[in-house]
């Protein structure tokens, strides 16, 4: 692309911190560093023309980890690790409705359903671990976070009961991201879309950026890009596609809550009477283990299909969206918070949890590289 003199001088000239992706964890980066150095020329790249990836993508549950969710972390993280998961998750949560405030970002705590097949074998095993995960969790939460409750929704082919969750919430992820772009801009943040980072190279005083826009020099660049880590990291981070879809407004949609089924491969909510259904990653976890964004019949068709026989079975609904987003998991569920460099460091794999823990690792991302 050929830049003018002005472009170049006023977006890629003398900048303090660059931030690779204008996700949840990019934006809340460039918040603390601003009020950490409130002089700094900090600049955001991102390379879609809406933030890639999961932020704006995501279906909107402010959760911290179902039951089952909670018993599996356990079979490859000890006590203390699964404790301390939990732990940044609620935090973030709590960080992000103080500085956006609940109402700009429609946040509402309707609760949080698991729901379970009549003849799904993890009902004993949840059922048998409540009382283990409740005193785990009473530390942090000062109250027994799951409790057994019977259904209160016309569902078919699930047991009458279920596991509630009465700190879970949801938002509206559009206004959530809104409100983040309109704070990070009234600090005179600057970013610039549709602005791929291709490679970098830390020298000792700064890092040479190179984009398929121009090539610049910054004194620290820091990278937030979660589930396209691997494009400019060298960490254990994998893409995983979710797909999602959204039925046209439904008269008189009573469901109020968010529901997790299938260990929480599959989850619901209803917004704006309609209702969000995404999972299914999986029935092919290889094939969305990618950083292409699309749908596929495979998928699409379980999702309806559950719609139809589950979720909505006495109701007539259409389809009106269909999307995915892009998110970054691993073998481990920690966060991958840390200097990669000299000059450069990464916020990334937040595990699908990225609502919940994305302003926590931002304001994490941001310490560390402030005390470097």
């Amino acid at each position: 692309m050929n830049l003018s003199y002005w472009e170049l001088k006023s977006w890629f000239t003398n900048v303090d911190f660059t931030i690779v992706g204008s996700g949840i964890v990019g934006l809340n980066c460039a918040i603390y560093l601003k009020k950490k150095h409130p002089e700094a020329t900090i600049l955001i790249l991102e390379q879609g023309v809406l933030p890639q990836g999961a932020s704006t993508k995501n279906a909107g549950f402010a959760c911290f980890g179902s039951l089952s969710e909670i018993m599996s972390d356990l079979e490859s993280h000890d006590e203390q690790e699964v404790l301390t998961l939990v732990e940044k998750r609620w935090n973030g949560l709590q960080l992000l409705r103080e500085n956006l405030g609940d109402q700009h970002i429609a946040y509402q705590n309707n609760g949080g359903y698991e729901l379970f097949l009549k003849d799904d074998h993890l009902w004993g095993q949840c059922i048998g671990n409540i009382d283990r995960i409740n005193g785990l969790l009473e530390p942090l939460f000062e109250s027994k976070v799951f409790s057994e409750k019977k259904s209160e929704f016309n569902f078919l082919n699930l047991r009458q009961s279920n596991i509630f969750n009465r700190f879970e919430g949801q938002l509206d992820t559009g206004k959530m991201m809104s409100e983040l772009l309109k704070k990070v801009q009234s600090l005179g943040i600057k970013i610039v879309n549709s602005c791929k980072v291709q490679s970098y190279s830390d020298q000792p005083n700064s890092v040479h950026v190179q984009t398929n826009i121009c090539d610049f020099l910054t004194d620290k660049l820091l990278i937030t890009t979660n589930g396209f880590a691997k494009q400019l990291l060298n960490e254990n981070v994998e893409p995983a596609r979710a797909q999602v879809l959204i039925t046209k407004p439904i008269k008189d949609l009573t469901i109020k809550g968010t529901f997790h089924l299938d260990q929480g491969y599959y989850y619901f909510r209803n917004i704006d009477n309609r209702i969000l259904l995404g999972g299914g990653r999986n029935l092919d976890f290889k094939t969305e283990e990618t950083t292409e964004f699309g749908e596929t019949s495979l998928v699409q068709n379980k999702l309806e299909e559950l719609l139809g026989t589950t979720i909505l079975p006495t109701t007539n609904f259409e389809i009106d969206y269909r999307w995915s987003g892009i998110m970054g998991v691993g073998r481990k569920k920690k966060a991958i918070v840390k200097m990669v460099g000299e000059n450069v460091a990464c916020g990334v794999r937040l595990g699908g949890m990225g609502i919940a823990i994305g302003t926590y690792i931002g304001k994490e991302l941001a310490e560390i590289m402030t005390k470097n």
